[in-house]
């Protein structure tokens, strides 16, 4: 099979295991914190592994909603009139206080990993906290195929820290999903990805078209939107995503004028990019895709961007490295517990710290500056900040 990046690999499979059954054990909370958990520092009264606290040190608040798309069926399963979603909203916060939001449920849990997580994952945000005032630039995320939304919290995290509104929405039966009353939708694509060789597109697609709706609901007139007292600002709209997610979030720029950036992480693009946009666009690979093939797919698009473009190289992270699973195997000391090569194969050779310090400047760099007019030399040339990135194009 050719290494494009969007497949549920059996050593995703294997690391997300290893990672339910430390998260499952009892000495989990004890290691984290005698560790630091790396991170730890913004979550005051928590021990226990924990959310990398963001850069910034805005107080951030978190929701989640359930929306459904009455005028749209389900591409994955035939019976299903309408297209339902989960997204988790982050942003900034009217106030720190309040209970932080556990990073998933238990029942989540158990249907991504098989098992139950009691030594609870803490977060930075508060759950359900009122939002700051004032209208918020957004973004919209998609994680990679089989991965949940909550793969993206760090990122969710950084932004809202920085003053956006982020929107994180499930693909729905491509991943293990938990909807309201504890129902759990489990991944019916998963396993045609192999077969089917418009999966790509199809799902780019989907995704895309979710993206677009929960955008609609953020931003109707006269609508409360989602998360009461949550206003965003329409002009200043990006997307990104992981992996598939990736190029989802080029494909709904590429459908919708009111997105003005758009970034994939190391995922490779199953439709044309185009020439019709002229919008900014980033790309983040690792090790310039992991493959020949991921390669050449992203140089066959690279010169369909017409508007402003950025492709940056991390050699040596892994396509894991910019979802929350490569802190996650650092801070519960899971490296060593992963079979021979996995490690490599998912995560390169970089720590998941650096590979999310390096992701979080990047992406803040790009949305900053398209989205917020601000100057971001980061963007520019290499970086002694950062010498493990290396400007691709």
């Amino acid at each position: 099979m050719p290494k494009n990046r969007w497949w549920r690999s059996a050593a995703l499979t294997i690391v997300s295991t290893t990672l339910a059954l430390s998260l499952a054990g009892p000495a989990t909370a004890a290691t984290g914190a005698a560790s630091g958990a790396g991170t730890g520092a913004g979550v005051a009264g928590t021990a226990g592994p924990h959310v990398p606290a963001p850069t910034a040190h805005r107080p951030i608040g978190t929701a989640s909603a359930h929306l459904v798309d009455t005028g749209r069926p389900d591409p994955w399963r035939a019976d299903a009139p309408n297209r339902e979603l989960m997204v988790t909203f982050w942003y900034p916060a009217n106030s720190p206080r309040g209970a932080h939001a556990p990073y998933m449920s238990p029942e989540l849990s158990r249907a991504l990993y098989g098992f139950e997580q009691p030594a609870a994952l803490h977060t930075g945000a508060v759950a359900d906290a009122r939002p700051a005032a004032g209208r918020h630039p957004l973004i919209l995320l998609s994680p990679g195929f089989g991965l949940s939304r909550t793969s993206l919290t760090a990122l969710g995290e950084e932004f809202a820290s920085r003053g956006y509104a982020v929107a994180a929405v499930d693909a729905t039966y491509e991943t293990s999903v938990e909807f309201p009353g504890g129902r759990v939708e489990s991944c019916l694509a998963c396993g045609q990805e192999g077969t089917d060789p418009e999966f790509g597109a199809k799902s780019s697609r989907a995704r895309a078209a979710d993206l677009r709706f929960v955008l609609d609901r953020l931003t109707a007139p006269g609508h409360g939107g989602p998360v009461r007292g949550l206003s965003v600002d329409a002009s200043r709209i990006g997307a990104a995503g992981h992996s598939l997610g990736g190029a989802a979030a080029l494909e709904a720029m590429r459908q919708d004028p009111r997105i003005k950036a758009a970034a994939n992480l190391d995922g490779s693009i199953w439709i044309p990019a185009g020439d019709d946009t002229g919008r900014p666009a980033l790309l983040f690979s690792a090790a310039l895709g992991g493959s020949p093939e991921a390669a050449r797919n992203w140089e066959d698009n690279w010169r369909r961007f017409t508007g402003p473009r950025y492709w940056v190289d991390l050699p040596a992270a892994g396509h894991l490295s910019f979802s929350d699973q490569h802190w996650l195997v650092d801070t519960l000391h899971l490296r060593d517990q992963l079979p021979p090569g996995a490690y490599q194969e998912n995560f390169g050779t970089l720590t998941g710290g650096r590979t999310l310090a390096a992701t979080r400047a990047y992406l803040g760099a790009f949305f900053d500056r398209h989205l917020l007019g601000r100057p971001a030399p980061l963007l520019d040339r290499p970086s002694p900040r950062f010498p493990e990135v290396r400007f691709a194009k």
